[in-house]
């Protein structure tokens, strides 16, 4: 960045504290009116219920506050880079983002948005977008797919996995999977009616080894938030076709190794934790594993075929399940261990302290969970979590 820009970006970092939200709101409200094409990309659940605006501002702040600091934004920049190709950004959008950023932190800012401020704002815009277009481009090329590509995939089953989630089986038109992925990883889902059309990210749920691709789809109850995934509840059947996008994500759970392998997830986040218990399964591997996972109930508890068969065919596998809310048919010792809340410090053996430690569910559920490992003494550097939104930028603040 040039020397003149530098002091006008620090300057901006008290102002983005107290300013950021309003900037985003005006920014996309603006940008959705002169390019409504673009409501097909973003998630307008979260568009609607103001977390979208609310991760931006804070992704304009963390930029801002940590300019010079390469390595505390790498891994954010890596995560927007895989949630960009999923979604099919490419380098056509960024200049309609930038117009549209600038003119409104002009707008907000009314008098104070100097001519300085603006033209190093423009600077700093077109560093980090040059950063974001080449990461996409090596993503792209380095899984053969370009930016917006979709795959027409046919569903062979659908299975109901609990009261409120239902999986659903994705194949080629010649009865293959779609194609590789690692475990953790996800994919988007393009559906449309009634003059909506959007994109929505799922968890791959089963073995790259599968013969299939398996998204698993929790119903939700609040619209706009559940549009896609209720969509995909009422009208999708057996041998319907979906369009998908190739597998992305740097949520990916590495399963080398010998030391202890600690899955901690809750609800529908219990997805890629069962991607990466199948796929240690498939490949004949002992690692040991602590798998950990909450649910309201036995009704609520997706996917307990898939864990109750690793159950029996990992040698060293211990199992964990907590019900918040159990119910009178729920047979505590067989379907759940725990009735409550999971506390780690009650759970965690002397060897599991040594493992590495994978984190996905809601987000007080994640924050309640890194922070009892933090307080059990385990290094944030074997912790990992599932996160897209305001808390991953929670090392930056």
């Amino acid at each position: 960045m040039s020397p003149s820009s530098r002091p006008y970006i620090a300057a901006s970092v008290p102002v983005l504290r107290e300013h950021g939200l309003a900037i985003t709101r005006h920014f996309y409200a603006d940008m959705f009116r002169a390019h409504p094409e673009l409501t097909t990309l973003f998630n307008m659940g979260n568009q609607a219920n103001g977390a979208q605006q609310q991760s931006l501002a804070a992704a304009v702040f963390a930029y801002a506050a940590n300019i010079d600091n390469a390595a505390a934004l790498a891994p954010v920049i890596e995560r927007i880079v895989h949630k960009h190709a999923a979604v099919g950004i490419g380098p056509a959008h960024y200049p309609v983002v930038g117009r549209h950023l600038l003119g409104a932190i002009a707008a907000v800012l009314g008098d104070a948005a100097t001519p300085g401020l603006l033209a190093a704002w423009d600077e700093a815009y077109w560093l980090l977008a040059g950063e974001l277009i080449a990461a996409e481009a090596r993503l792209y090329q380095r899984t053969g797919t370009q930016a917006g590509e979709l795959i027409a995939v046919r569903v062979a089953e659908v299975r109901e996995e609990s009261e409120d989630v239902r999986s659903y089986l994705l194949q080629t038109a010649d009865g293959n999977s779609p194609g590789g992925f690692q475990p953790g990883q996800y994919i988007s889902v393009e559906v449309g009616a009634d003059g909506w059309r959007q994109r929505r990210q799922y968890s791959l749920s089963d073995a790259p080894s599968a013969p299939w691709w398996r998204i698993s789809v929790k119903r939700e109850s609040a619209e706009p938030k559940g549009r896609v995934s209720n969509w995909l509840h009422t009208n999708v059947k057996p041998g319907d076709s979906l369009q998908v996008s190739p597998a992305f994500g740097d949520f990916t759970v590495q399963l080398e190794g010998e030391t202890p392998l600690v899955l901690l997830s809750a609800g529908i986040g219990v997805t890629p934790m069962i991607s990466a218990l199948n796929t240690l399964l498939a490949t004949g591997s002992r690692r040991p594993v602590l798998f950990v996972h909450a649910a309201r109930n036995g009704s609520r508890h997706a996917l307990r075929a898939d864990l109750e068969r690793a159950r029996a065919h990992h040698t060293d596998l211990r199992v964990i399940v907590a019900y918040e809310c159990a119910q009178d048919s729920d047979r505590i010792g067989r379907d759940f261990q725990i009735a409550g809340r999971v506390e780690m410090q009650r759970i965690l053996e002397a060897r599991d302290r040594d493992g590495d430690f994978y984190l996905c569910g809601p987000l007080g559920f994640m924050q309640a969970q890194w922070q009892s490992l933090l307080t059990e003494k385990i290094s944030p550097a074997r912790m990992r979590r599932e996160v897209f939104g305001p808390e991953l930028l929670d090392h930056l603040r």
